[in-house]
Protein backbone atom coordinates (compact mmCIF):
# COMPACT_ATOMS: atom_id res chain seq x y z
CA UNK A 1 0.00 0.00 0.00
CA UNK A 2 1.46 3.28 -1.10
CA UNK A 3 1.08 5.80 1.70
CA UNK A 4 1.39 9.56 1.75
CA UNK A 5 3.26 11.52 4.35
CA UNK A 6 4.09 14.59 6.21
CA UNK A 7 7.80 14.97 5.54
CA UNK A 8 10.73 16.18 7.54
CA UNK A 9 13.37 18.31 5.90
CA UNK A 10 14.43 16.40 2.77
CA UNK A 11 18.05 15.79 3.75
CA UNK A 12 17.11 13.90 6.92
CA UNK A 13 14.26 11.78 5.60
CA UNK A 14 16.09 8.62 4.67
CA UNK A 15 17.87 8.24 8.00
CA UNK A 16 15.40 9.63 10.54
CA UNK A 17 14.15 7.36 13.30
CA UNK A 18 11.20 8.17 15.50
CA UNK A 19 9.75 7.12 18.81
CA UNK A 20 6.47 7.84 20.59
CA UNK A 21 5.72 8.93 24.14
CA UNK A 22 2.87 10.71 25.97
CA UNK A 23 2.53 14.42 25.18
CA UNK A 24 0.52 15.72 28.11
CA UNK A 25 -2.32 18.22 27.90
CA UNK A 26 -3.34 20.12 24.73
CA UNK A 27 -1.39 23.32 24.02
CA UNK A 28 -2.36 26.52 25.79
CA UNK A 29 -2.46 28.50 22.54
CA UNK A 30 -5.63 26.66 21.51
CA UNK A 31 -8.93 28.35 22.50
CA UNK A 32 -10.63 26.73 25.51
CA UNK A 33 -13.48 25.38 23.37
CA UNK A 34 -10.98 23.38 21.34
CA UNK A 35 -9.08 22.16 24.39
CA UNK A 36 -12.28 20.83 25.96
CA UNK A 37 -13.10 18.90 22.76
CA UNK A 38 -9.76 17.09 22.72
CA UNK A 39 -8.50 14.09 24.65
CA UNK A 40 -6.68 15.22 27.81
CA UNK A 41 -3.47 13.45 26.82
CA UNK A 42 -1.76 13.56 23.44
CA UNK A 43 1.04 11.73 21.67
CA UNK A 44 4.55 13.12 21.26
CA UNK A 45 6.78 12.02 18.38
CA UNK A 46 10.51 12.26 19.01
CA UNK A 47 13.09 12.38 16.24
CA UNK A 48 16.75 11.50 16.20
CA UNK A 49 18.53 12.43 19.42
CA UNK A 50 15.27 12.68 21.32
CA UNK A 51 14.25 16.04 19.87
CA UNK A 52 10.52 16.73 19.62
CA UNK A 53 9.21 16.50 16.07
CA UNK A 54 5.49 16.98 16.74
CA UNK A 55 2.73 16.51 19.30
CA UNK A 56 -0.82 15.45 18.40
CA UNK A 57 -4.11 15.57 20.27
CA UNK A 58 -7.28 13.99 18.89
CA UNK A 59 -10.93 14.57 19.69
CA UNK A 60 -12.44 12.82 22.66
CA UNK A 61 -15.67 12.13 20.73
CA UNK A 62 -16.34 12.03 17.02
CA UNK A 63 -19.68 12.07 15.22
CA UNK A 64 -19.69 9.68 12.29
CA UNK A 65 -21.63 10.12 9.09
CA UNK A 66 -23.09 7.70 6.56
CA UNK A 67 -20.74 5.18 4.97
CA UNK A 68 -19.69 6.17 1.48
CA UNK A 69 -20.37 3.94 -1.50
CA UNK A 70 -16.92 4.92 -2.81
CA UNK A 71 -14.43 2.22 -1.78
CA UNK A 72 -11.63 4.82 -1.88
CA UNK A 73 -13.24 6.61 1.08
CA UNK A 74 -12.34 4.61 4.19
CA UNK A 75 -13.74 6.83 6.94
CA UNK A 76 -17.36 7.77 7.62
CA UNK A 77 -16.60 11.29 8.84
CA UNK A 78 -18.52 14.38 7.70
CA UNK A 79 -16.67 16.94 5.59
CA UNK A 80 -14.86 19.57 7.64
CA UNK A 81 -15.12 17.75 10.97
CA UNK A 82 -12.49 18.66 13.55
CA UNK A 83 -10.20 15.67 14.09
CA UNK A 84 -7.68 17.14 16.49
CA UNK A 85 -4.69 19.44 16.74
CA UNK A 86 -0.99 19.11 15.96
CA UNK A 87 1.99 21.16 17.09
CA UNK A 88 5.33 21.14 15.27
CA UNK A 89 8.45 21.99 17.22
CA UNK A 90 10.30 23.15 14.09
CA UNK A 91 9.95 23.50 10.32
CA UNK A 92 8.40 20.54 8.50
CA UNK A 93 6.80 19.70 5.17
CA UNK A 94 3.46 18.25 4.16
CA UNK A 95 2.80 15.43 1.71
CA UNK A 96 3.34 17.73 -1.26
CA UNK A 97 6.67 18.98 0.06
CA UNK A 98 5.13 22.30 1.06
CA UNK A 99 6.79 24.08 3.97
CA UNK A 100 5.08 24.11 7.36
CA UNK A 101 6.16 26.56 10.02
CA UNK A 102 6.62 25.56 13.64
CA UNK A 103 3.40 26.12 15.60
CA UNK A 104 -0.04 24.76 16.38
CA UNK A 105 -2.61 23.72 13.77
CA UNK A 106 -6.02 22.12 13.85
CA UNK A 107 -6.73 19.03 11.75
CA UNK A 108 -9.99 18.78 9.81
CA UNK A 109 -11.31 15.96 7.67
CA UNK A 110 -11.79 16.14 3.92
CA UNK A 111 -11.43 14.09 0.75
CA UNK A 112 -9.54 14.96 -2.38
CA UNK A 113 -11.89 15.54 -5.32
CA UNK A 114 -12.25 13.21 -8.26
CA UNK A 115 -11.30 15.63 -11.01
CA UNK A 116 -8.32 13.99 -12.70
CA UNK A 117 -5.75 16.07 -10.82
CA UNK A 118 -5.14 13.59 -8.01
CA UNK A 119 -4.77 10.25 -9.76
CA UNK A 120 -2.24 8.04 -8.01
CA UNK A 121 -1.66 10.34 -5.04
CA UNK A 122 -3.04 7.79 -2.56
CA UNK A 123 -5.06 4.58 -2.48
CA UNK A 124 -7.67 6.40 -0.38
CA UNK A 125 -9.32 9.80 -0.75
CA UNK A 126 -9.31 10.57 3.01
CA UNK A 127 -7.07 13.42 4.17
CA UNK A 128 -6.58 15.68 7.17
CA UNK A 129 -6.17 19.34 6.26
CA UNK A 130 -4.12 21.65 8.47
CA UNK A 131 -5.55 25.01 9.57
CA UNK A 132 -3.69 27.63 11.57
CA UNK A 133 -5.02 27.56 15.14
CA UNK A 134 -5.65 31.30 15.02
CA UNK A 135 -7.84 30.90 11.91
CA UNK A 136 -10.03 28.15 13.37
CA UNK A 137 -12.72 29.63 15.60
CA UNK A 138 -15.35 26.95 16.21
CA UNK A 139 -14.63 23.29 17.00
CA UNK A 140 -18.24 22.39 16.11
CA UNK A 141 -18.04 23.94 12.64
CA UNK A 142 -17.91 21.71 9.55
CA UNK A 143 -16.63 23.96 6.75
CA UNK A 144 -17.37 22.89 3.21
CA UNK A 145 -14.62 21.73 0.89
CA UNK A 146 -13.89 25.10 -0.72
CA UNK A 147 -13.95 26.97 2.59
CA UNK A 148 -11.66 24.44 4.25
CA UNK A 149 -9.21 24.47 1.36
CA UNK A 150 -9.11 28.28 1.55
CA UNK A 151 -8.19 28.09 5.23
CA UNK A 152 -5.55 25.42 4.64
CA UNK A 153 -3.85 27.29 1.80
CA UNK A 154 -3.00 29.96 4.36
CA UNK A 155 -0.81 27.29 5.97
CA UNK A 156 0.91 26.19 2.77
CA UNK A 157 1.08 29.62 1.11
CA UNK A 158 0.29 27.92 -2.21
CA UNK A 159 -2.92 27.11 -4.14
CA UNK A 160 -2.84 23.62 -2.57
CA UNK A 161 -3.96 22.86 0.99
CA UNK A 162 -1.56 21.45 3.58
CA UNK A 163 -2.47 17.80 4.10
CA UNK A 164 -1.70 14.65 6.05
CA UNK A 165 -2.74 11.20 4.85
CA UNK A 166 -5.31 9.43 7.04
CA UNK A 167 -7.41 6.28 6.67
CA UNK A 168 -9.34 3.67 8.61
CA UNK A 169 -6.96 1.63 10.77
CA UNK A 170 -6.90 -2.16 10.89
CA UNK A 171 -4.49 -2.24 13.84
CA UNK A 172 -5.33 -4.16 17.01
CA UNK A 173 -3.18 -1.89 19.19
CA UNK A 174 -3.86 1.76 20.05
CA UNK A 175 -1.90 3.90 20.17
CA UNK A 176 0.78 2.30 18.05
CA UNK A 177 3.58 4.00 16.13
CA UNK A 178 5.52 2.11 13.50
CA UNK A 179 7.52 2.45 10.31
CA UNK A 180 5.78 1.33 7.14
CA UNK A 181 7.35 1.06 3.71
CA UNK A 182 10.72 2.81 3.37
CA UNK A 183 9.92 6.25 4.76
CA UNK A 184 6.49 6.35 6.39
CA UNK A 185 5.95 6.54 10.15
CA UNK A 186 2.33 5.80 10.98
CA UNK A 187 0.37 6.45 14.15
CA UNK A 188 -2.57 4.11 14.77
CA UNK A 189 -4.94 5.69 17.23
CA UNK A 190 -8.61 6.27 17.96
CA UNK A 191 -10.52 9.49 17.45
CA UNK A 192 -13.40 8.88 19.80
CA UNK A 193 -14.30 5.30 18.92
CA UNK A 194 -13.05 5.56 15.33
CA UNK A 195 -9.75 3.72 14.63
CA UNK A 196 -7.52 5.68 12.25
CA UNK A 197 -4.04 5.56 10.81
CA UNK A 198 -2.24 8.82 10.10
CA UNK A 199 1.24 9.39 8.71
CA UNK A 200 3.11 11.81 10.94
CA UNK A 201 6.56 11.59 9.39
CA UNK A 202 7.88 10.21 6.16
CA UNK A 203 8.63 10.73 2.51
CA UNK A 204 5.94 10.79 -0.14
CA UNK A 205 7.09 8.68 -3.09
CA UNK A 206 6.15 9.83 -6.57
Amino acid sequence: MKLLALALLPGSLAFAQYTMEPAGAPPADLPPAFVSALQPQGVKILGSGGSVYCEVWFRAQLTSGPKSTDDAITLSIPQGTLLGAIRFAGPAQDRRGQSLKAGTYTLRYSQYPVNGDHQGVAPQRDFALLVRAGDDTDPKATPGFDALVALSTKVSGTPHPAVLSIWSSSSDKFPNFSKQNDHDWVLDTKIGDVPVSIILAGKAES
